[in-house]
């Protein structure tokens, strides 16, 4: 097989198959080669020795994870690439592809079945529209991976792995960060994509903690408080809790003052234990 970054292998390969991007899927496909082998090699960096891939593509960033991993595993939506595949991919007796919507897949039931007592991965070039549901579709269901390695658009990677407190976070930042460590890799230019998306895109990487930084005594609860805080950006937090979860603005700001918070202190401003310490005396 040909070099699969190269724009007129793409075009020979989607053409012979009758394959036309999809802009509801958000498809993007990198032709940067020094792209994935990096991806691959930071996802296999801390002892994983397998991988699952979430939209495969033409198998660029498989065939990597495949040159590196015992085996992979990559979920593709798209059943229309699964001949591309086929024919990219021939070359791999460890990688298997499955065609089937992530967010309906059950993961551990999968990473149980396919890679029994080893180290799993995750790595991805994750569609824009789609990022944070995928992300936290398995830090919800505490997927029993080592860490995440995706390709998310640059202002998501700034989101998600900002510090909690700071300008720049938000709900998912709290939500990510409870669940792992945030860290983003490298940047990548839109040019390194057929066809180029309208924004630069970023590396980053969620190594899974064994235990969350912050003790709460409902998960659900704190969640719940999380996203009602961060709900009314403008406003303080105490607005956006009352009404996120239907109590009296003055029995919540009696909550805040007892976590020893200021009143008017807005959500953005909250570190991780303030957020928990706030969350048991509402």
């Amino acid at each position: 097989m040909k070099n699969l970054w190269e724009i007129g292998t793409i075009k020979d390969i989607m053409t012979r198959h009758g394959f036309q991007f999809s802009k509801s899927l958000g498809q993007n496909f990198l032709i940067n080669p020094t792209v994935c082998p990096q991806m691959a090699e930071y996802a296999l960096s801390d002892g994983a020795t397998c991988a699952i891939e979430i939209g495969a593509g033409v198998g660029i960033l498989t065939a990597e994870l495949a040159k590196r991993a015992k085996k992979v595993v990559s979920i593709e939506v798209d059943s229309a690439l699964l001949p591309v595949l086929d024919e990219t991919l021939a070359d791999f007796d460890n990688v298997e592809v499955i065609n089937a919507d992530v967010l309906k897949t059950d993961i551990n039931a999968l990473i149980e079945e396919k890679f029994p007592g080893e180290k799993v991965a995750v790595c991805a070039n994750l569609p824009y529209y789609i990022t944070s549901p995928i992300i936290m579709y398995f830090l919800e269901n505490k997927a029993k991976i080592e860490n995440m390695t995706v390709m998310v658009q640059k202002e998501a990677a700034d989101r998600l792995c900002a510090e909690v407190g700071s300008r720049e976070s938000g709900a998912v930042t709290v939500a990510v960060n409870y669940y792992a460590e945030a860290e983003k890799l490298f940047g990548v230019s839109k040019g390194s994509f057929m066809p180029a998306p309208k924004v630069d895109s970023a590396v980053m990487q969620l190594k899974i903690r064994s235990n969350p930084p912050i003790e709460v005594s409902d998960e659900k609860k704190f969640f719940s408080l999380v996203k009602s805080a961060f709900s009314q950006r403008r406003k303080t937090a105490a607005n956006g809790i009352s009404s996120g979860m239907g109590k009296p603005k003055a029995d919540v700001i009696a909550a805040i003052e007892r976590a020893g918070l200021d009143a008017n202190v807005r959500a953005e401003k909250l570190t991780m234990e303030e957020l928990a310490r706030l969350c048991e005396e509402i």
